[in-house]
């Protein structure tokens, strides 16, 4: 079984061979989604005209759930919410808008993410503490409430949608929707992990101007979801970065509802190293089509870093080359300007020896 610092390098090295996905299979089905969860969108003209800009998943039964949200000490009303409610480890559905962060917003920010998952709850019959939200989009306006209302009660109005119309719904500037399945096997028991996410600017670590969505039918004790997905994050989504910037807005949140049918997985279980890992693939597939899809991005940057004291020290080095200026340029410009990567590492605060240093780029 590799480390998770094997599984980390692994996402460095296959970075450069991502695609774009077809969202259908070649047998024409829709992705594969874990048993029991219900999508819809909405057109609710919050920012964008005639394109679905709120989203719906919902959980026919109450679900394990967990969260990891923005370092930012500037958080968006949606943010603190969910972080609250994701004490409780129990969701069983998620509003998400596009077009507006309801970041900056005030009391009003905090009322109006109130009212969303109020409103949601009452639509579904649900408790209101079960709903969660998340928003994307211009930071410092607030919601236009009435839209909102009748979005979600179009959300809720029984039609029926597809992950990958989730994925569309949430997308502010990204060229392509996201959205990845693996199929697992965990103690015995098939199941299926599915996840959609969008990122576009503000990229950097700690996941940046990213919302992600994860699902599975598997049941999961609560503290071991909360690990696996803390891991998953630390070594996929915390590991990109397109121009520096930390969004208000970082959100990702996993959801597994059990209805395949296993025991609890917990961190003892013998199938719980299987999740953890189908777990990480997936997010190791989303990140990388984060990476690719970075706001005005030509260029897929991979910084691999061998022989560092520790891992901390790896990841300094790496993102000190990554967010460099002068090495974008230099790649964009097709330079192999190796000393614009020497300086980097020589400010990054890693320990750094000149005489034992060896730096290539693609090979050379």
């Amino acid at each position: 079984m590799p480390s998770r610092h094997d599984r980390t390098q692994t996402i460095a090295e296959g970075l450069l061979t991502v695609r774009i996905p077809n969202m259908k299979k070649e047998d024409g089905k829709e992705t594969d989604v874990p048993k029991g969860y219900r999508f819809s969108v909405a057109a609710a003209g919050i920012k964008y005209e005639d394109r679905p800009d709120m989203a719906l998943i919902y959980s026919e039964r109450e679900a394990a759930a967990a969260g990891v949200f923005t370092t930012n000490r500037v958080k968006a009303a949606p943010v603190v919410l969910d972080m609250k409610r994701i004490r409780s480890s129990t969701a069983r559905a998620v509003v998400i808008n596009s077009g507006n962060a309801n970041a900056c917003t005030g009391p009003r920010g905090m009322e109006d993410a109130e009212a969303v998952c109020r409103h949601a709850a009452e639509r579904l019959s649900v408790p209101v503490e079960h709903v969660l939200t998340a928003s994307t989009g211009v930071i410092g306006t607030p919601l236009p409430m009435e839209r909102v209302r009748r979005g979600i009660e179009e959300l809720t109005g029984g039609a029926r949608a597809g992950v990958e119309d989730v994925a569309r719904a949430i997308m502010t500037t990204d060229r392509f929707p996201k959205v990845a399945s693996k199929r697992v096997k965990a103690g015995g028991t098939e199941a299926v992990l599915t996840g959609v996410a969008k990122g576009a600017g503000m990229i950097s670590p700690n996941m940046a101007t990213m919302l992600c969505f994860l699902m599975t039918d598997l049941a999961v004790e609560r503290k071991a979801l909360d690990r696996a997905l803390k891991e998953t994050v630390e070594g996929t989504f915390n590991l990109i970065t397109v121009d520096g910037d930390m969004s208000t807005n970082d959100t990702v949140l996993i959801m597994a509802n059990g209805l395949a049918g296993n025991a609890p997985l917990t961190e003892g279980s013998p199938g719980y190293e299987s999740f953890r890992d189908a777990l990480f693939e997936l997010a190791d597939e989303l990140s990388r089509m984060i990476a690719r899809d970075g706001e005005g991005a030509t260029r897929l940057i991979v910084v691999r870093v061998r022989g560092a004291s520790d891992h901390a020290d790896a990841k300094r080095a790496a993102f000190s080359v990554a967010r460099s200026p002068l090495v974008k340029t230099a790649v964009y410009g097709r330079d192999a300007n190796w000393g614009r990567i020497m300086a980097a590492l020589g400010y990054s605060g890693a320990s750094v020896s000149e005489e034992r240093t060896d730096i290539s780029v693609n090979g050379i």
